[in-house]
């Protein structure tokens, strides 16, 4: 026995291992060291390999290793050797294979080896999502993912060719002096685009992340499509922008938040909720970046520094609280078996750390002070804020895009009051509800460490800001115009103001229910004997909300109506499907299918049919070149 257990500990120390000395070598230069940079003496493909650690793939590791590491807890008891002993090894393997890709990427210095390293994540993304491979829903998710993926690879490897074949060399680094390659940047918006799951390039995501183990769905959500956005700053800063890149980067961010937040509200499964509210989120990280790109056009940097500093920060800020709300949701995934919102309720009895974790992320991404999915938003707000008080053309975007930024806030807020009401308040509504239980220390322990990020960095933002200010100096290219005061510190008081006062009012709210001798059941509203069936189910919570959408959603409504004077029976059920996927993709790649097998009937395997077909073209192209009917002298 004691054999069986030594594998996955020393899995795990050496994973935290190495992922400590990644965060420390990650926090050096974005303390204000220099760039490190090493170079083989040896090739790879026929090109040196060349790393580098610079302020932007220093940013982003430091989010792999922190949520790396709690996954990697979290997973030893979620996805044990004893409860799953056919896949828990595999897992281990591919985690530390995702892991050792996504910090590749992030350092390395050539196109051709950012290929290579960008495909490996890729496919073991693929093994961690069809984990539990003999379910059927998991290998279609598994599917889906990889062909987005190799379509978004595609298209970064013409971009990386097109790089190469410009510059006479793979070898990356800043490019802005060679105005030739910026329609290219429109192939990196299209291939970064799918990996980081913008609307309507998203439709890999929400299947993937709902079928994948949940510490997998935090490391997708958390990092995996960050590598995305990574790729679109790194390059937005390398090259030489379009003068309408930013507009549409802006654009497509206001388009994802708006209906990622709307789908979510559509959502019975929480985890497919979670999903779509990544697409909320992606959306924000870009508005933040499109309006820098907007700003850099313009050379005003002092409010593109805000929306870029807002936009940076929500890449961190999402990270920890989505990782934080998927281990959350894979909590009462163990504990009752299913995701499905409408057959639980009334978990925060057996499972009251669960569902204070997961409530503090809940709040976290609604961007509630004094957490920190505030304190990225309200820089996101500063930058617009300041666009539209410059008198430029930016206003025409900027006053727009900061009402749909509110009312994502708002719709997420009334998703989250639908997620934390159904699931863990009221009654249970079946019987694995009513057996569910607490989980362990491992995963526990994960999600605190998480849920201290979010406050943290909610309670002390101003410690990040030197941080955030080298990022943008490193983005924008240059140091003019970069001394932007440090805004965070009246925000961080006032956050610890308001802490401070939620502490003392939940104190004085627990000594008055301790207080209290008398006990009487709820209201009832006139129901002698009320059963959990009366409660509200996910669907009736947010009606009304998600029937603004139904333009996009479509939902596909089940309903059996009451028949009779008596009735014995009745029944209405609803779900909403991914629109893009299935009402646009679906369709057009069948009729792909369909001319496919069309035009097999074509080949005959008879010399006869070949021989016309040969000479039918000829005659297609001769009166293509020639229309007149003739050559002419």
């Amino acid at each position: 026995m004691a054999t069986s257990h030594a594998g996955p500990r020393w899995w795990t120390a050496s994973t935290l291992g190495g992922t400590v000395c990644a965060f420390i070598a990650a926090i050096l230069p974005l303390a204000g060291n220099p760039v490190w940079e090493w170079r083989s003496e040896w090739s790879l493909g026929g090109e040196q390999v060349l790393l580098r650690l610079d302020e932007i793939g220093a940013f982003f590791l430091l989010l792999l290793c922190v949520v790396g590491m709690a996954g990697a807890v979290y997973s030893r008891e979620y996805w044990n050797g004893t409860a799953h002993p056919r896949s828990a090894r595999r897992g281990r393997l591919w985690w530390n294979a995702m892991l050792l890709s996504m910090g590749l990427v992030l350092t390395v210095g050539n196109g051709l080896h950012f290929l290579l390293a960008w495909e490996i994540f890729a496919v073991s993304a693929y093994f961690l999502v069809t984990l539990d491979r003999e379910n059927p829903d998991v290998r279609t998710a598994g599917w889906v993912y990889l062909a987005a993926s190799h379509l978004g690879t595609l298209a970064l490897f013409a971009f990386f060719a097109a790089l190469a074949g410009h510059t006479g060399s793979w070898e990356l680094g800043p490019m802005r002096h060679i105005p030739a390659l910026a329609p290219f940047y429109w192939l990196a918006l299209l291939g970064f685009g799918i990996k980081a799951g913008i609307f309507p390039l998203h439709i890999w995501l929400p299947s993937a992340h709902a079928n994948a183990p949940s510490h997998v769905s935090a490391l997708m959500s958390g990092v995996a499509i960050k590598m995305g956005i990574f790729g679109l700053v790194r390059f937005g800063s390398w090259l030489p922008l379009p003068a309408a890149a930013g507009w549409a980067v802006a654009g497509l961010g206001c388009a994802s938040a708006v209906l990622g937040v709307a789908f979510a509200l559509g959502q019975h499964d929480l985890k497919r909720l979670l999903a779509y509210h990544s697409v909320e989120n992606i959306g924000i990280i870009l508005i933040g970046l499109g309006f820098a790109m907007i700003a850099v056009d313009q050379g005003r940097p002092e409010w593109g520094i805000l929306a870029l500093a807002g936009g940076l920060l929500h890449v961190w800020n999402h990270g920890l609280f989505k990782a934080l709300l998927f281990l959350g949701a894979g909590s009462v995934l163990h504990a009752t078996g299913t995701r499905e919102m409408s057959r639980l309720g009334g978990l925060w009895r057996p499972m009251p750390w669960t569902a204070g974790f997961f409530t503090l992320g809940a709040m976290a991404i609604c961007g509630l002070p004094p957490l920190n999915g505030f304190v990225s938003e309200w820089l996101v707000f500063s930058g617009l804020f300041d666009a539209a008080r410059h008198q430029t053309d930016a206003v025409l975007a900027a006053v727009p895009a900061a009402i749909l930024l509110g009312a994502t806030g708002a719709l997420a807020l009334a998703c989250f009051i639908k997620v934390c009401g159904v699931v863990f308040l009221g009654a249970p509504r079946t019987e694995s509800a009513h057996k569910a239980h607490e989980c362990g220390p491992a995963m526990r322990g994960a999600m605190a460490a998480l849920a201290a990020g979010c406050i943290a960095i909610g309670l002390a933002p101003a410690l990040l800001w030197p941080a955030l200010l080298r990022v943008a100096k490193a983005w924008f290219g240059a140091d003019e115009g970069m001394a932007a005061a440090n805004r965070l510190v009246p925000l961080g008081a006032a956050h610890l103001c308001i802490a401070l006062l939620a502490l003392a009012v939940a104190a004085l709210t627990v000594r008055s229910l301790r207080a209290r001798t008398a006990r009487a059941v709820t209201w009832d509203c006139g129901y002698a004997i009320p059963t959990a069936r009366m409660q509200y189910t996910a669907e009736s919570f947010a009606g009304i909300i998600t029937g603004w959408f139904t333009w996009i959603l479509r939902p596909v409504v089940h309903a059996g109506l009451p028949e009779g004077f008596f009735p014995t029976r009745a029944h209405r059920a609803s779900h909403t499907p991914e629109t893009v996927l299935e009402r646009i993709v679906r369709p057009c790649a069948l009729a792909i299918l369909k001319i496919s097998d069309l035009a097999r009937g074509f080949q005959q395997g008879r010399t006869q049919a070949y021989i016309f077909y040969l000479c039918a073209a000829l005659l297609a192209l001769a009166l293509a070149v020639f229309p007149g009917g003739g050559l002419k002298p």
